[in-house]
């Protein structure tokens, strides 16, 4: 995936995710599809950890020289948080305020920073990931999500 894609990506993925909370009620947001799946509230509980992680990953390759990062389960970070108790709305707002201060990090960024590297461990065998790795990774995790999200909520997108 390009570079320009990665970031109009990551850009635009709270505007899809503000449609379907714009097109669905707080019960349509709060309910999930059948048993076992994830309502619109959970799937955005659940990308607001992967960008909680990826995204702190993200900063701490850039303010170090090849760090060492311990990774971290966004399933497991979550438990930490009040994210599936939010509404909708505030989580959102939230989500958007991250990926907003997220976008003026890596948008100046000169192209040879997306290379910026570090050593991932405690996930099995270490593993080299970059800026662009995690970006990227950010939004291909997004974007099915999202479809999801709207799903669940009975919206389309």
């Amino acid at each position: 995936m390009e570079l320009d894609e990665i970031l109009d990506r990551l850009r635009n993925a709270p505007l899809q995710m503000a449609i379907i909370g714009i097109d669905a009620t707080p019960k349509q947001l709060r309910a999930a599809p059948a048993p076992d799946e994830w309502s619109a509230v959970d799937i955005l509980a659940h990308l607001r950890a992967c960008a909680d992680v990826w995204g702190s990953c993200i900063e701490q390759l850039l303010s170090e020289d090849h760090p060492t990062i311990r990774a971290v389960s966004p399933r497991r970070w979550i438990k930490q948080t009040n994210y599936r108790e939010l509404e909708f709305h505030l989580s959102l707002d939230a989500f958007i305020r991250q990926r907003s201060n997220l976008m003026n990090i890596v948008e100046p960024l000169p192209p040879e920073a997306y290379a910026r590297a570090a050593t991932i461990t405690g996930a099995g065998r270490p593993i080299e990931r970059t800026v662009r790795s995690f970006a990227q990774r950010l939004v291909v995790h997004e974007r099915p999500h999202i479809r999801q999200m709207a799903r669940a909520a009975n919206v389309r997108l």
